[in-house]
């Protein structure tokens, strides 16, 4: 029988969630019925075993130097040595080789330097881990780095945020090569959702604090997100901050990179989001609460941000919605 060759390349200091978040869908996928089946293989440089960031050790399957194409997928994961890997000149170049002999080619969180160093992301639009956005911008200037979603896809080629976010890239693969019945199938057995969104933010701005030390933003932060269906124009915060609009907004752009108008927007949205997955309210309701006026303006909002409708945000990612409940009593 035909199958999927899939090589997921990794070094020392990788990290393992990054590998198991690839690797156990698709082998789950395998269990529940994919055809052709997807052959996984972890290739390392010198077919070396490796040692994860955490410590532990794997042995490789295949030596990296020796793999050959044709492969439906390469894949490279990242984590705290992905420096030294993207300086790899003999990694680097056979990476690049092999991306020439997939279909296509992906990376998870901190990977993305060595497709960066490839040349394989130059005038491409990529991501990684939040964290180190601005050191892979800065690195790879060719690259055009967005750090907000969770993953992009760019023509075959995909980038990932990091750990986890490789199980929605690799749910949204399944999807694609066998349909969305297997993809459902696969997430119920991982017990985890059918997917993320790609352009979901990987921060969310309830966690994401801004810095400590400016105590005025940080409060009408947390004014805007305990008040969210209360007016928020730029007069009132500034009024409740004691401050001019001109200079509220300067420090919303200094600490939070967005204006108070923005950051208003996006955490009502943020919020209409957390209420569609998680209860029955109406559409129209669930905008009154978040601040928003109508239901239009929250779709427009949602549309804006999620890249879909609240209806099929609710649809698919709700733990209510009918979809969802006949999904859970047919297991």
């Amino acid at each position: 029988m035909d199958v999927r060759r899939i090589i997921v390349v990794a070094y020392d200091g990788a990290e393992l969630l990054d590998f198991a978040c690839v690797t156990t869908p698709l082998v789950v996928a395998n269990l529940v019925g994919a055809a052709p089946p997807y052959e996984v293989r972890l290739a390392t440089p010198g077919g070396r075993a490796v040692t994860w960031g955490t410590g532990f050790t794997i042995q490789a399957q295949e030596t990296l130097e020796r793999v050959t194409g044709p492969l439906d997928t390469l894949l490279v994961c990242g984590g705290l040595g992905h420096k030294t890997a993207a300086a790899d000149r003999g990694l680097v170049a056979h990476v690049r080789r092999l991306a020439r002999e997939s279909r296509r080619v992906a990376s998870v969180c901190t990977g993305a330097s060595v497709l960066a160093a490839a040349g394989l992301l130059d005038g491409r639009r990529a991501t990684t881990h939040w964290q180190w956005a601005s050191d892979f911008a800065a690195r790879y200037p060719a690259v055009a780095v967005d750090p907000d979603p969770i993953f992009v896809r760019d023509g075959q080629i995909s980038t990932a945020a990091g750990v986890t976010s490789a199980l929605d890239l690799t749910l949204a693969f399944v999807e694609e090569d066998h349909g969305a019945a297997l993809a459902r199938q696969v997430a119920r057995q991982l017990v985890t959702y059918l997917q993320r969104p790609g352009n979901q933010a990987q921060m969310s701005m309830f966690t994401a604090a801004p810095p400590p030390g400016d105590g005025l933003v940080r409060r009408i932060v947390d004014h805007v997100t305990g008040n969210l269906a209360a007016d928020l124009g730029s007069a009132t915060l500034a009024a409740v901050a004691g401050v001019s609009e001109r200079h509220l907004s300067r420090l919303f752009l200094r600490h939070l990179g967005r204006t108070p108008a923005r950051f208003v927007r996006e955490a009502r949205t943020e919020a209409a989001a957390h209420l569609l997955a998680t209860t029955r309210l109406p559409v129209a309701a669930i905008a009154a609460r978040c601040g928003f006026n109508g239901a239009e303006t929250l779709r427009q909002a949602f549309t804006d941000r999620y890249g879909v409708s609240p209806s099929h945000y609710r649809a698919t990612q709700s733990r209510t919605s009918p979809e969802r409940r006949l999904r859970v009593a047919a297991s």
